[in-house]
C-alpha cells in the first residue's frame, strides 16, 4: 500500500499596499477663505507686537510708567491675537470670538482716526477687518469649523 502524504505549498507572505500617508489635520480642511482671514490676523498680532517694540524704544524716564504700560499691552495683544490666528488655522472655534472682538475694536479705532492725515490709516485698518470678518463668517468657514468641533467631539 502507498501512503500519499500532502506538504503543504508554502505561501508567499501577504503584502498590504501601504496606505496613502494622511493629509495634515490643518491643510486638509482649511477653506481659502479663512486662510485668508488667519493671514491677516497674523499680520495683524506681528503689527502689534512691532509697535510694542517701537513703543518701548521710545519711552521715556518722565512716562516710563505710561511707555511700559503701553508696550506691555501691545505686546500681549499681539501675542494673543497670534495665538487665536494660530489656533483658528488648525480649526478651533473657539478663537474666533477673540477674532472677531479684535476686527470690531479695530474697526472703532478706524472710526477714530476718519478724518484728516490719518484718514488713509482709518481705510486701511477698515478694509483689513471687513476682509477678515467676512473670512470667519464665510459659509466654507463656518462648515469647516463646525466640522472640525465635530470630529472633536467625537473623538
Amino acid at each position: 500500500m502507498r501512503v500519499v502524504v500532502f506538504a503543504p505549498v508554502p505561501s508567499a507572505p501577504v503584502t498590504h499596499p501601504a496606505p496613502p500617508p494622511l493629509p495634515s489635520p490643518d491643510r486638509a480642511r482649511v477653506p481659502l477663505p479663512l486662510t485668508v482671514a488667519v493671514a491677516l490676523v497674523l499680520l495683524e498680532a506681528l503689527l502689534l507686537v512691532v509697535l510694542a517694540v517701537v513703543e518701548l524704544r521710545s519711552v521715556q524716564t518722565s512716562k516710563l510708567t505710561m511707555g511700559l504700560t503701553t508696550s506691555l499691552f501691545f505686546a500681549v495683544y499681539g501675542v494673543g491675537l497670534g495665538l487665536c490666528g494660530w489656533q483658528l488655522r488648525r480649526l478651533r472655534s473657539w478663537t474666533r470670538a477673540p477674532v472677531v472682538l479684535a476686527q470690531l475694536i479695530q474697526l472703532g479705532v478706524a472710526w477714530s482716526f476718519r478724518s484728516g492725515s490719518t484718514e488713509p490709516v482709518s481705510v486701511l485698518l477698515t478694509l483689513v477687518a471687513v476682509a477678515v470678518l467676512a473670512g470667519i463668517f464665510h459659509p466654507a468657514s463656518l462648515r469647516a469649523l463646525a466640522h472640525a468641533d465635530e470630529a472633536d467631539q467625537t473623538g
